[in-house]
């Protein structure tokens, strides 16, 4: 074994120039072919397999693209039954897509941004929510009423950087 290293590093030592554009080259980075038929080894076959490997995953990236839409459209019929199933009939009586209803929770249940994921433009924002028999809550949502009636509201947009810092803009 160690003749065979002594003897490839002595390869790396010997220099060719390419006959037919003049490169110097190592005679150990020369790809040899012999005349006749050449036994194939264990290296030959896993090349074979890498390259049907390639060919496949080529194939894959082309159609990739098609199968994420083609899921994400099925995820979207999907996630749209469900949600219809599990809706309150009073909210779903509003025919309103699935997709503009945002969660809060609370004080309000949810907000619908109506027109957000079939349309151009946001028609108008609505707040759900169920009735409770709870006072604070109901005290909570009438002053949030309140100050959507008489516009003592302001738009503000946070960002949160890397550090976890927020930054008003």
């Amino acid at each position: 074994m160690n003749e065979l290293l002594e003897q490839l590093q002595e390869f790396r030592k010997i220099l060719c120039i390419c006959p037919c554009c003049g490169e110097i080259v190592r005679v150990s980075d020369l790809r040899l072919k012999l005349k006749g038929i050449t036994i194939k080894t264990w290296l030959d076959e896993y090349q074979k397999t890498e390259q049907n490997i390639e060919k496949k995953e080529e194939r894959f990236d082309e159609r990739e693209g098609k199968l994420r839409e083609i899921a994400i459209e099925k995820g979207r019929k999907e996630a749209e039954k469900v949600f219809n199933k599990a809706i309150l009939p009073s909210f779903r009586a509003l025919k309103l897509d699935p997709f503009d209803i945002k969660p809060i929770l609370n004080p309000i249940d949810f907000v619908v941004f109506n027109g957000m994921n079939k349309k151009e433009v946001i028609s108008d924002i609505i707040f759900l929510s169920k009735e409770y028999k709870i006072p604070l809550l109901h005290l909570i949502r009438q002053q949030i009423k309140k100050v959507i009636e008489q516009k003592k509201y302001e738009w503000q947009v946070a960002r949160i950087d890397e550090n976890g810092s927020i930054i008003f803009e």
